[in-house]
């Protein structure tokens, strides 16, 4: 059993309403709203939301700046035990960070047509030809972080 089954739905739930509160954060700051939080024991060990306009940084995706914050709370790049909860299915690169961290498990609200790597255009997170694989559950709370994220759209165009 993967430390993702041992967490009930509500808490998986309670987790994902954080996320989405960060993602506001990153609305309010004019950033696509995206949040994520990691979780160790029950306990916050990490958390981000999007903030690559912010810091002219590319790479500041919600997800990497969660587990920077983990990483450096934990004092260890390694994060095992910890799951990753995320408003928006990660991208190629966020999935690639989670492989080397050794997260140990995700979940995420929305899923991403155009470049989510869990799911829906690519598989990065359970290729059998890397050296780890991290198991995954999607779609919590799929229809309000979609609708953030659709509100936050509608109102730039």
């Amino acid at each position: 059993m993967s430390l993702l089954d041992s967490i009930s739905p509500t808490a998986h739930e309670r987790w994902m309403q954080h996320a989405l509160t960060l993602a506001q954060r990153a609305a309010g700051e004019d950033e696509v709203p995206v949040g994520a939080v990691i979780v160790r024991d029950g306990e916050v060990v990490g958390e981000g939301w999007n903030r690559p306009i912010h810091g002219n940084d590319p790479t500041a995706h919600a997800e990497i700046i969660a587990m920077r914050a983990a990483g450096e709370a934990l004092g260890n790049y390694r994060l095992g035990g910890c799951l990753l909860y995320v408003t928006l299915e990660p991208c190629v690169m966020c999935a690639g960070a989670m492989i080397h961290a050794r997260i140990d498990g995700l979940v995420y609200g929305a899923p991403d047509p155009k470049a989510g790597a869990v799911d829906s255009v690519y598989q990065v997170l359970t290729d059998n030809g890397l050296n780890h694989q991290v198991p995954w559950l999607g779609r919590v709370l799929a229809d309000e972080c979609a609708a953030l994220l659709r509100d936050f759209f509608r109102a730039r165009r």
